[in-house]
């Protein structure tokens, strides 16, 4: 008699083993940087080009994974009412946990006091902040004079709208219109199928993402600054674990164990990423093939929540807030602190499109209260670690309102996401498993 095969680690696994390894190497690594081998072979060499290479696979896959993904989303749903109720629900929740997410940051920071009793001396302070765009900007911004260009310059807010116009028009059209759904069906299966191929590399990719940061940082930056890393970590994991848990438990009473379970792969790429748009394909696949939220809602919430649910970014800007204003022994007054809840709830949708989101949102807060710009170069140092965990919390956020929505629509097949092995990408034998087809439109 044969004995059994032996069964291979599962993707989610081997990505969270490669993680812990990375880490402990990188660790390893961190006292060697002066060492020629090490820093130019090593750390900027083979670890720079594996990561680069896995996080370039997941970005060349993101825009046409949204756009094809959208159009049939919309189009699955053939009723224009559907897609503008769910838009608003889907900008009211993640303002509110935005909300929600600055004011935990601040209540716990005043608590704390991180920052208070530092003394900064002559350090170098220099920063310069990168003028973020007026509202109304932002708005006008948000549609294409050009889809073509939208298209290759990753532009998400302008993809989204191009996506639903298109799809809105194929839904008019009638009867011509359903050879182009299915021309689009066909490509999603395709995209999917890339996907996969990609997710397939993830534990290489994230153990040379990781083991290159903590070669790099260390924990040299972090010993100084340890009262607001903690505070801000803290904050976190309240919101991640917390605020979240208690929004899907109220408005769909899923099993929390078995969504946290589930979130493991996207919270492990944004974690290594520190990109809720190169983490887009992951988490889509998550919510649509181990959640049960049918596609015509996630194609939608998923790549909006991306752009502009930046609720790990608000934390960080209520913390960084208090720390800089103990730092420089400045006294911010009640109306202050509603002043930055406002400002970060409203920068989570007007910056969403300008690179380096988080510190021109800081920076607009700081100028918002009146403290100085240049601390934020007090933090710089821990930020890509504290990034790291922000973008985290975020995709933790896109799963929780995903699931809500589609509850709320339903739109959420409860069978599946009761289900621990739905979705598995690679099963027992090695071999890849496509999502259910029918779940998808």
């Amino acid at each position: 008699m044969n004995a059994p095969a032996a069964r291979n680690p599962s993707l989610t696994v081997q990505i969270l083993v490669a993680l812990v390894a990375g880490a402990v190497v990188g660790m390893v690594l961190n006292p060697f940087q002066d060492q020629t081998l090490v820093q130019t072979y090593l750390v900027d060499g083979l670890l720079y080009v594996v990561g680069a290479i896995f996080v370039a696979a997941l970005k060349m896959i993101v825009v046409p994974l949204v756009f094809v993904s959208l159009v049939g989303g919309v189009t699955s749903l053939g009723n224009l009412t559907v897609l503008g109720r769910m838009g608003i629900k889907a900008l009211a929740l993640y303002l509110f946990t935005t909300a929600v997410a600055v004011t935990i940051a601040l209540t716990l920071a005043t608590a704390v006091s991180p920052g208070e009793g530092l003394d900064v001396g002559a350090a170098e302070v220099e920063f310069t902040g990168k003028e973020a765009p007026p509202l109304t900007e932002v708005f006008i911004d948000m549609v294409p004079t050009n889809p073509v260009q939208a298209l290759a310059e990753g532009n998400m807010l302008q993809i989204i709208v191009f996506a639903i116009l298109f799809g809105v028009a194929v839904i008019m059209t009638g009867e011509r219109g359903r050879h182009v759904l299915n021309l689009f069906a066909d490509l999603d299966a395709i995209i999917m199928r890339m996907v996969e191929i990609i997710m397939r590399l993830a534990p290489y990719g994230v153990f040379a993402l990781i083991a290159r940061t903590f070669a790099q940082q260390g924990m040299d930056l972090i010993l100084p600054l340890l009262a607001y890393f903690l505070t801000l970590t803290a904050a976190l994991a309240i919101h991640a674990f917390g605020t979240y848990s208690l929004v899907l438990k109220t408005f769909t009473g899923l099993s929390l164990a078995r969504f946290y379970a589930k979130m493991r792969d996207p919270a492990a790429f944004a974690f290594s990423t520190a990109s809720s748009g190169a983490t887009i394909p992951v988490t889509l696949r998550t919510v649509e093939a181990k959640m049960g939220v049918d596609n015509s809602v996630a194609s939608f919430t998923v790549p909006l929540g991306a752009t502009i649910n930046m609720d790990g970014t608000a934390i960080m800007q209520g913390v960084a807030t208090v720390f800089i204003a103990h730092v420089y022994g400045v006294d911010l007054g009640m109306t202050d602190y509603l002043m930055v809840v406002l400002t970060a709830t409203l920068a989570s949708i007007g910056t969403a499109a300008v690179p380096g989101v988080g510190l021109v949102m800081l920076t607009m807060v700081l100028n918002q209260v009146g403290l100085p710009v240049e601390g934020i170069a007090l933090i710089i140092g821990v930020d890509r670690l504290l990034d790291m965990m922000r973008t985290a919390c975020n995709v933790t956020g896109d799963c929780t309102v995903s699931c809500v929505i589609a509850a709320s629509e339903n739109a959420l097949d409860r069978t599946v996401f009761d289900d621990p092995d739905a979705g598995s990408v690679l099963g027992a034998d090695g071999h890849g498993e496509t999502p259910d087809a029918t779940h998808r439109t």
